[in-house]
This record gives C-alpha cells, sequence and structure tokens, in this order.
C-alpha cells in the first residue's frame, strides 16, 4: 500500500505530462489560426487577381480569366 501512495504522489507531482498536453494545445491552437488566417488572406488574394485579370481582359484579347 505504501508502494502505491508513493506512486500516486509522485504521478501528482510530475508535471511533464501537464506540460506535454498544454504544448500539444498550444500547437493545435496555433496551427488553427494559420489555417484560418491563410485561408482569409488567400481568398482576398484570389479576388485581388482576379480583378485585375478582368481589368487587362481587354490587352491583346487576352483570355485567361
Amino acid at each position: 500500500m505504501k508502494n502505491f501512495l508513493s506512486s500516486v504522489a509522485n504521478f501528482v507531482a510530475e508535471e511533464e505530462a501537464a506540460t506535454a498536453v498544454e504544448y500539444a494545445i498550444l500547437v493545435a491552437a496555433i496551427a488553427t489560426v494559420i489555417v484560418v488566417i491563410t485561408l482569409i488572406v488567400g481568398a482576398q488574394v484570389e479576388n485581388s487577381f482576379n480583378r485585375l485579370c478582368k481589368l487587362l481582359g481587354g490587352i491583346n484579347g487576352a483570355k485567361a480569366c
């Protein structure tokens, strides 16, 4: 019983597992932010290129748009 209580006390005192979970949550949050920003900026860039393409569409009969 003493060995079990000692093991439980060591497990509770050990912070490495909690730190790993915190880092995993942090990495997941950062990845989510990066994906959202990429989607937003990507849509804006696509719209800008489409507008530019339409403006230049009359030049030399370009039909790439």
